[in-house]
């Protein structure tokens, strides 16, 4: 029969061996539980990665869609009312188009001559504080016999006009020759009453023969981002016309007038 120090030994080995077993299993959790979190964390720097990757890329796209123009709204804006030419103030007006096209923005700096085209200055400096030529298109550009970038019509069909008209020709030249940086008003042929609110920028010099109207107002000048307005006409007419929608499309995203 075992005495009682041995049945104590026997105890104290078993509660040694529970101890062990305990450790044991302690150590295994530890080094499962280190393993777990080593992987999470392997996880989720490749998904900090991945992430990046995609917010870079997710960036870049919206980055190339924040430096694509915009397309210029086509719609009527027939509602205003012919300016008087005492508006125009006999001086000489600053005037900033912001223009984009492509994904080229650029300013193009007017210099408007209130004194000789009194009637056309007040029209165009008026509608542009009034924010009728914001987000609107240049809707014709010509590359032969002469060179022009015509603009000014919301509805971007040719016809649109502020709901008014107004003549007689201002300021044309005698000899019918508009230097590149010439800002003049369109017209119907033979109608010196038909003008409205487009005009058209003149990027190479430009022989326009006068008509039974006359010629054509002009009242400004290109200061700066002629430039701009050449580049448009470099990339050509659509369907390679040399009359028509320039390939790429000009946005007057708003105008600016001092």
């Amino acid at each position: 029969m075992a005495s009682t120090k041995q049945r104590q030994r026997a105890q104290q080995a078993r509660q040694a061996e529970k101890q062990a077993r305990r450790l044991a299993a302690k150590r295994a959790r530890k080094q499962r539980l280190w393993a777990l979190i080593a992987l999470f964390t392997v996880l989720a720097l490749v998904g900090a990665f991945v992430i990046a990757a995609l917010v870079d890329n997710g960036g870049g796209a919206s980055d190339d869609a924040a430096g694509a123009c915009p397309a210029g709204v086509e719609e009527a804006r027939d509602d205003y009312e012919l300016a008087d030419p005492s508006v125009a103030e006999d001086r000489t007006w600053t005037v900033t188009l912001h223009a984009c096209s492509g994904d080229t923005e650029a300013d193009i700096v007017l210099e408007l001559d209130g004194k000789s085209a009194p009637q056309a200055v007040a029209s165009f400096v008026t509608l542009a504080q009034g924010g009728y030529f914001d987000d609107t298109g240049c809707h014709r550009l010509t590359t032969s016999g002469i060179f022009v970038l015509q603009c000014g019509d919301p509805t971007f069909t040719g016809s649109g006009s502020p709901g008014y008209s107004f003549g007689p020709v201002e300021n044309a030249p005698k000899n019918d020759v508009y230097p590149a940086g010439t800002v003049a008003m369109a017209r119907r042929g033979g109608d010196a009453e038909s003008m409205g609110s487009q005009f058209f920028l003149v990027y190479e010099e430009s022989t326009i023969p006068s008509d039974a109207a006359g010629g054509y107002t002009v009242f400004g000048t290109i200061t700066s981002g002629l430039d701009f307005v050449q580049a448009v006409a470099d990339a050509g007419v659509a369907g390679g016309a040399s009359d028509g929608a320039p390939v790429t499309p000009v946005t007057i995203e708003g105008v600016e007038t001092q």
